[in-house]
């Protein structure tokens, strides 16, 4: 499932990640701390192990996107307990609940979600960081009702001290930053069907009302490109995406 790494940023940013994991190491238990470090040399050395099955949950921010299937994907196969937590939003689809159903996710409210985004796009303003914000805090309150110790999420750019990190009591993982996992490798993990484009019914509003808004999008996608999670190409859609709303 997972290949070594031969590119030069990407093995700094693995090494960096283990010593990221060291430092949570006490907050973990022993045989989480060791496969994850089987994760991290299988990465940098190609070192294979055997991937029983550990007595270990960890919850999964799944939206049933790409990078947060990937994750649940590689944690099942790696040998821990994931068990998938989706924040149901109003702006979901029948088929990304259809496809978190699938998954056995457990659903959770997310309370003054929707009047919160209406109001920022009303007045114009960003809601991606107000939405994600959101979307953590009633995920980490059901993984700490579910008993994980590890929060597991999709992020691709958190890379170092903030791969991996406790965070009142739980530890935050974002795996794909933590094994260096870039876009194209995410999409041939999920079997290499995905459709490249921004998929927020509620980012296509606040588009159409602040038009001034696409270019956070754009220098999100610019951060990513610059990480090596994108590629230029894949940048190039994006962005066009972005601009064509």
């Amino acid at each position: 499932m997972l290949t070594p790494v031969k590119d030069p940023i990407k093995r700094y940013r693995l090494e960096y990640n283990l010593e990221a994991l060291e430092r949570i190491r006490e907050k973990i238990e022993e045989k989480a701390y060791s496969r994850l470090r089987d994760l991290l040399n299988l990465r940098l050395k190609g070192e294979g192990f055997q991937r029983t099955p550990l007595e270990v949950r960890v919850a999964v921010a799944f939206s049933a996107g790409s990078d947060s299937t990937a994750t649940l994907k590689i944690l099942r196969w790696a040998g821990f307990d994931a068990v998938p937590i989706t924040a149901k939003l109003p702006q979901m689809s029948g088929e990304t609940l259809w496809k978190a159903r699938s998954e056995g996710a457990v659903f959770v409210e997310v309370p003054g979600y929707l009047e919160s985004m209406e109001e920022l796009i009303e007045k114009g303003a960003p809601i991606c960081g107000r939405c994600h914000s959101m979307v953590m805090d009633a995920v980490e309150r059901k993984a700490r009702k579910l008993g994980a110790k590890i929060l597991a999420t999709g992020d691709m750019l958190s890379s170092g001290l903030i791969s991996i990190y406790e965070k009142n009591g739980i530890v935050i993982l974002n795996l794909p930053a933590f094994l260096a996992l870039d876009k194209s490798e995410i999409i041939k993990l999920i079997g290499g069907k995905y459709r490249l484009t921004f998929g927020c019914p509620l980012l296509w509003r606040l588009f159409d009302r602040a038009p001034s808004t696409k270019r956070l999008a754009l220098q999100r996608v610019l951060r990513e490109t610059r990480a090596k999670a994108l590629t230029p190409e894949m940048a190039v859609r994006l962005m066009v995406d972005v601009l064509k709303r």
